[in-house]
């Protein structure tokens, strides 16, 4: 990784933060998404006790919002040249249903939106490291849901777990998709689930949700575990596994069939891009 860019969000805890500073101690600079301002200072602080000289970065942004989605891929595609890896790590999980100002239910705008904006955003400056990476973080949480195509946003009947899975599942279907629009421009696209953390995760969801993920942590792997996965498809020389593919204990795994589904794959890709504004 000596010398390479990785652009990840989601660093400034949990197994983003353990990623940043594992791929920072190879060699490579860290450009960081956040928001948090407190946390991303204290990460680049962090970051450059790991790696003396080199010129990690941050760059803030909201990433439940279109606009700011789009401005920060924009500023960090005008900072960098090029970008070896991509890292979509950011994501929550709601015990009640909120709606963004562009009328995104928030899950699906931070969990699934922000990756396809950041994505597309960053694509040329991918295409232009080649070969190079994108991370999507995923989980086991996607096994037991479907989409409805017709409720993407959630309005009837919102469940804070079953609307997390189902923001999961899309992580892999936009995986898929993405993998083979960018099979010819030297990028390859991996998704993963990081194993059950104990993280922040959760913390700010309410409610008994709250409270049930705060217990199920007691069961919960270490962040130095769950950033196994993620620092292996981010560094490993040549990946075990074909592009698109779905990751678990740094080896291939099989996702659920509903995330096999390659109709749905493109069917989410177009309704993704037209709710973003953006070509598909």
């Amino acid at each position: 990784m000596q010398g390479k860019v990785v652009v990840i969000s989601g660093a400034t805890s949990g197994i983003g933060g353990v990623a940043a500073e594992r791929l920072a101690a190879m060699g490579a600079r860290l450009v960081l998404v956040a928001r948090d301002r407190t946390r991303a200072e204290a990460t680049l602080i962090r970051l450059e006790a790991i790696g003396p000289g080199v010129a990690h970065s941050v760059h803030y942004a909201d990433l439940s919002r279109l606009g700011e989605m789009k401005r920060v891929a924009a500023a960090i595609a005008a900072a960098e040249p090029r970008i070896d890896v991509l890292v979509n790590n950011a994501g929550a999980m709601f015990g009640r249903r909120r709606v963004t100002e562009d009328g995104l239910e928030l899950t699906f705008a931070l969990n699934h939106m922000a990756y396809f904006v950041l994505t597309e955003g960053l694509r040329a400056r991918l295409a232009a490291a080649a070969p190079a990476r994108i991370i999507n973080t995923a989980s086991m949480a996607h096994r037991r849901f479907t989409l409805d195509f017709d409720d993407l946003q959630s309005a009837r009947g919102y469940e804070g777990f079953p609307v997390y899975g189902r923001s999961k599942l899309c992580n892999i279907l936009f995986t898929r998709a993405l993998a083979r629009r960018v099979a010819g421009e030297g990028i390859a696209a991996y998704s993963l689930h990081p194993g059950f953390v104990a993280t922040r995760f959760g913390d700010g969801a309410g409610g008994v949700t709250a409270w049930g993920i705060r217990a199920a942590k007691l069961f919960a792997i270490s962040p130095e575990a769950g950033a196994e996965t993620l620092v292996y498809l981010a560094s490993a020389p040549e990946v075990a596994g074909p592009s698109g593919g779905y990751f678990f204990k740094s080896r291939p795994a099989t996702p659920s069939a509903a995330a096999e589904d390659d109709a749905d794959a493109e069917r989410l890709w177009a309704m993704t891009a037209r709710l973003a504004g953006m070509p598909a």
